[in-house]
């Protein structure tokens, strides 16, 4: 099973993996944490996204390809993995979909996490106080600043994913706002649905609204129908025939005699 976790920050995407991580035996694949890992080793990748990261902007794409790739390859992820954080833009989930292709193997479901935003920065600000509470290094992302310009980040360029996969019929939308056993649960059911369930059920749906529609566009026609029925005797009523006069014979001309029949003249001579 090949899934892709997609929320903005803080929805809740690494505790739900880790649901999955342990129900179906699969490998979480975090590219923030592969990436901060590549940061704390300091490797060259790593000193190469340190600044990026920190300020909370995304990776390039061809970067965070290559580091998803190469970890794929492993032979713990060939029985199948979680996707969470990758990809984040349109043009990383075609690379993605290549990617895939090559390798011979696809997206199985393609999981939103969705929540209030709002509501999303009090459950970040809260996490943080825990943290602190706790004595917990706080990342360097971890500030109201930096967040607000993650979320704007995830509404432009990560949110068209939700349109990209819906028309290849892998979205599961999900209430990300519930206690997290019954988004977990929520999540479980959704898997569970027949390959391209999500999308029969889209297109039942729209086949629907398009027969209730017709429906409703031939019910106003029988009434116009109707209505122009009853007011035909009633224009009627309004304007009676008029019984026409019998048309008088013309008048022979005056000085004029009657033409004289060929026949008849021919006897008389």
């Amino acid at each position: 099973m090949r899934l892709i976790l997609l929320g903005p920050p803080g929805a809740g995407k690494g505790t739900q993996a880790q649901h999955l991580v342990a129900k179906y035996g699969l490998v979480q694949l975090s590219t923030g944490d592969m990436l901060r890992a590549a940061v704390k080793a300091g490797t060259p990748l790593g000193r190469q996204v340190a600044g990026i990261m920190a300020s909370g902007a995304l990776c390039p794409d061809d970067v965070v390809v290559a580091i998803v790739e190469d970890r794929i390859e492993q032979p713990d992820a060939r029985k199948g993995f979680i996707l969470d954080g990758f990809p984040r833009t349109v043009a990383q989930a075609e690379a993605l979909d290549r990617m895939l292709k090559r390798h011979g193997i696809g997206l199985e479901a393609v999981i939103e996490l969705r929540v209030d935003e709002a509501a999303l920065i009090r459950r970040i600000e809260n996490r943080v106080a825990q943290m602190t509470a706790q004595g917990q290094q706080l990342r360097s992302d971890d500030n109201p600043e930096v967040l607000h310009r993650r979320l704007t980040a995830y509404r432009e360029q990560t949110a068209p994913l939700i349109a990209y996969y819906q028309r290849h019929g892998l979205l599961r939308s999900i209430d990300g706002m519930q206690a997290v056993e019954d988004v977990a649960a929520q999540i479980v059911r959704a898997l569970d649905e027949k390959p391209g369930a999500a999308k029969a059920k889209a297109k039942a749906k729209a086949k629907a609204k398009a027969k209730a529609k017709r429906a409703k566009a031939v019910a106003a026609n029988r009434r116009s129908r109707a209505i122009g029925k009853k007011s035909a005797p009633a224009r009627k009523a309004r304007r009676p025939e008029i019984a026409r006069k019998p048309r008088k014979a013309a008048a022979p001309h005056a000085g004029r005699k009657p033409k004289a029949n060929a026949k008849s003249t021919k006897r008389r001579r």
